[in-house]
């Protein structure tokens, strides 16, 4: 069977930061749409989601409109604040098939900004 480049891509990336992984850390795994953003911090010893956060939540829908990059800023601190809560400071940053460039880059720095480490 073949496999098509963007799930080679993304397949590669979260093995190389699986096996880098360590039992202190959990993984950040983001997912970008054409309008959305999602994050989830997943545990892989016990292949459980600890937290997530989504731009699609209706609280951060029902705002004001905002741009996609702004967008990603709101998540992102939505994010840091659920993990603060749950005293989680060090993770991996898994940005699967997509560059770290515009709106990952963004929600990537603002997670630094709250405290989070990677």
């Amino acid at each position: 069977m073949k496999i098509n480049t963007n799930t080679r891509k993304k397949f590669r990336v979260s093995n190389k930061v699986k096996k880098v992984a360590s039992k202190d850390r959990y993984r950040l795994s983001i997912f970008r749409s054409a309008k959305n953003i999602s994050a989830q911090i997943i545990d892989d010893s016990k292949n459980i989601t600890l937290l997530s956060a989504s731009s699609g939540e209706k609280d951060i829908k029902s705002s004001e409109k905002v741009n996609k990059s702004k967008l990603s800023e709101i998540v992102a601190e939505k994010l840091a604040k659920k993990a603060q809560e749950k005293k989680i400071t060090k993770i991996f940053f898994d940005r699967g098939i997509y560059k770290y460039h515009g709106r990952v880059k963004v929600f990537a720095e603002t997670l630094r900004k709250n405290g989070m480490e990677f």
